[in-house]
């Protein structure tokens, strides 16, 4: 079976990066600066051959995807809610001084893979099969080619790091290049259009 190249990004700003909320599955728009984000990075892509583009269903992805693609002559743009972001429960909304106010240490805790979930969000292990069964099925089912996946950088993050990439944290557009293979999924080297 033939192999694929997955790009994984995350989308360009949204209202709540620039007001520095968690997001999880809450769905902010884009800023004018995203939308400009995203049409800069269309044109840094324009080389590699994308075959298709694939978003996450929350819209700060969605409408990346939809400037990207339109950018690359793409189209349509595919749209899979199992690459949505980490329901991060309650703590949607907030700022980090909230969280840490409303859950004092918790947010270290998670950072530091010491709590299973956010209070009332997603289990760690559910969202990682989640997003692991996707991507996998991108893969397979654009094997040879090679496809741009727009999402969330927790989605970039959690699946890099079980894949053995620790890649750091992903800014805006920022990511990493998956393979995929027959016998599963192998992380690439890491993406960033500054």
């Amino acid at each position: 079976m033939e192999h694929g190249r997955l790009l994984l990004i995350r989308h360009g700003q949204s209202e709540w990066n620039a007001a520095g909320r968690w997001q999880g599955w809450a769905d902010p728009p884009l800023t004018e600066e995203g939308e400009g984000q995203a049409a800069e990075v269309a044109a840094k892509l324009a080389d590699h051959g994308f075959a298709g583009v694939i978003t996450s269903d929350l819209q700060r992805a969605r409408r990346t995807g939809e400037i990207v693609a339109s950018a690359l002559g793409i189209q349509p743009v595919e749209v899979m809610a199992e690459l949505k972001e980490f329901d991060v429960g309650d703590w949607s909304g907030l700022t980090r001084a909230e969280i840490e106010q409303g859950w004092p240490g918790q947010l270290e805790a998670w950072r530091n893979g010491e709590l299973d979930r956010t209070p009332g969000g997603e289990r760690r292990d559910h969202f990682l099969h989640r997003i692991t069964k996707a991507v996998e099925r991108i893969g397979q089912e654009w094997a040879g080619q090679v496809v741009l996946v727009v999402t969330h950088g927790g989605v970039i993050g959690a699946l890099g790091a079980s894949l053995g990439a620790n890649l750091g944290r992903f800014g805006n557009l920022g990511g990493m290049w998956i393979e995929s293979w027959a016998d599963g999924l192998k992380p690439g080297e890491g993406f960033g259009w500054e």
